[in-house]
């Protein structure tokens, strides 16, 4: 480490290396035989987290190894939670008789104590879950030796904050897997100066490296160069890290509608139609990647949908985007969904 493409195409036809994709897309060989030498450089982390986008980068002193951009199901999370408030409310309501007496109604007791101290609320926890699956598949990738995650000090009651939790909860996450540093956002912004990098700051929905993979550069670059005071007067960097290009990422989480007994509203007629679930009758689930063809047009992306009748399947991209719905004779599987879209 690190080897050049010349070299792993030989290992490769001569059997001592097999090529693997893994789950984040990224080939890579897998080595068969013993290494010749089981040297590795020093492999640092960057997270820069967010509330709708998060930025991730993988760095050593010599070359910037891999930047992503994580768009995060916030908004989608809390729009189903409150979808779900709202169907449990209407459950409770038409169970009670409201002619009854109030002694006398079936109100339902609790059956435990659900109000527990320290809870992390779905929104914030499935941000930082799909940061840390991220992470966790590099970690297969690179011997990772540190993680810097870009810290925010909440203001009020630091105690109350579900930011403050998400983050205390995702520091013991990544502690598993490597020794976990936090470095607040003015530093991040002074290294990232120093380094060169670009900063989007007008639209951080744009999916490229300025708007977030580029701190998460400048967050592992911290490992590596740190600006130190010598006798109260002098002041220089200490360190340095090679800039690279590096495979560009981004990550999101296909749109799952799970298995319900039928829609909420019934369409005409009073019937309401059947809703959700992942599995079609065509040997395809939701999530999985796929390539279909539609005249001149062939497109690649994810499965999010079917119609039985007209045997045809609806076809997202990354951002969750109807791509349009293609023909199952002219699909063809690529890949099964593991919980993460890429592109």
């Amino acid at each position: 480490m690190p080897t050049t493409s010349a070299r792993a195409r030989k290992w490769i036809s001569s059997g001592k290396a097999k090529p693997v994709w893994n789950d984040l897309n990224i080939f890579f060989v897998q080595i068969l035989v013993e290494p010749s030498g089981t040297e590795t450089q020093d492999i640092a982390v960057g997270i820069d987290p967010g509330k709708l986008f998060s930025g991730v980068a993988a760095v050593s002193k010599k070359a910037v190894l891999f930047t992503a951009h994580v768009v995060l199901p916030f908004k989608r999370v809390i729009a189903r939670k409150q979808a779900q408030k709202i169907l449990r409310r209407a459950r409770r309501g038409r169970r009670i008789n409201r002619n009854l007496p109030f002694a006398q109604r079936s109100h339902k007791q609790k059956r435990f104590d659900n109000r527990r101290g320290k809870k992390l609320p779905p929104s914030i926890r499935a941000n930082r879950q799909l940061e840390l699956r991220i992470v966790q598949e590099l970690a297969k990738l690179f011997p990772i030796t540190s993680i810097v995650y870009e810290y925010l000090k909440s203001k009020g009651s630091k105690g109350f904050s579900p930011v403050m939790v998400g983050q205390k909860w995702m520091l013991n996450q990544l502690s598993n897997i490597a020794s976990t540093y936090i470095l607040e956002g003015w530093k991040t912004s002074i290294l990232r100066q120093q380094l060169g990098l670009e900063k989007n700051k007008n639209d951080k929905s744009v999916q490229d490296a300025t708007t977030h993979a580029n701190d998460g550069i400048a967050l592992a670059a911290s490992q590596f160069m740190e600006f130190k005071i010598f006798k109260g007067k002098t002041a220089y960097w200490v360190g340095s890290v090679q800039l690279t290009d590096a495979p560009f990422k981004v990550f999101s989480r296909p749109q799952l509608y799970r298995r319900q007994l039928h829609f909420e509203n019934p369409s005409k007629g009073g019937a309401r139609k059947r809703k959700g679930g992942t599995v079609t009758p065509f040997g395809f689930r939701s999530g999985d990647l796929v390539q279909s063809t539609k005249g001149k047009k062939t497109v690649k992306g994810y499965i999010g949908g079917y119609s039985e009748p007209n045997k045809v399947v609806s076809i997202y991209d990354v951002n969750w985007k109807r791509l349009g719905q293609f023909s199952v004779s002219k699909t063809q599987l690529l890949k099964r969904s593991n919980g993460l879209c890429v592109a």
